[in-house]
């Protein structure tokens, strides 16, 4: 019933409309298709509400914390929080050594948070968990409940994907 009602729209559409259309349908087909990759590997996500505030401050507090406003500023951290790793104003692992860095560490809970949105979600069960499964994703940050380690996956190619782990 719902597919002959898409295509019935769909046939109405002229070709610059469907372009549109596509764009929309692959950005539902994508977010559907990570979600049901991470609960295929038995991880259950739930999204905080209250809690996600003051979780995306710890991390700016543990992950940033020699940060002062002024170089924030300078290096746009507002905008994207992973620039204090790009403006190498922290040090971490890159590419390659942050990717093998993240599959080593044991990850039971995770939190994830993303760049533009106020929520962050936690994975519970998330052993199975790799660097490659948020290959698709972008400005994404994952960090244990610890806050001993970040891992830090960016839109830009040719930035990142970071790790960054607390020395003990």
């Amino acid at each position: 019933m719902i597919r002959e009602e898409i295509n019935r729209m769909l046939d109405v559409l002229p070709e610059s409309e469907l372009n549109v259309a596509y764009s929309r349908v692959e950005m539902v087909y994508r977010k559907y298709m990570y979600e049901k990759m991470i609960a295929d590997k038995g991880v259950q996500v739930t999204e905080l509400c209250e809690e996600s505030e003051e979780i995306i401050q710890r991390w700016d507090e543990v992950f940033a914390h020699n940060l002062d406003d002024i170089l924030k500023e300078t290096i746009y951290y507002s905008q994207y929080k992973w620039h204090m790793f790009s403006y190498k104003q922290q040090e971490c692992l890159e590419g390659e050594a942050a990717r093998a860095a993240f599959d080593a560490e044991e990850k039971t809970d995770l939190y994830v948070m993303y760049q533009h949105t106020p929520f962050v979600q936690i994975y519970e069960s998330a052993s199975a968990v790799v660097a490659a499964d948020f290959d698709e994703q972008q400005d994404i940050y994952i960090f244990d409940k610890a806050f001993t380690w970040t891992y830090v996956h960016t839109h830009e190619s040719m930035c990142g994907p970071y790790f960054y782990k607390i020395e003990a």
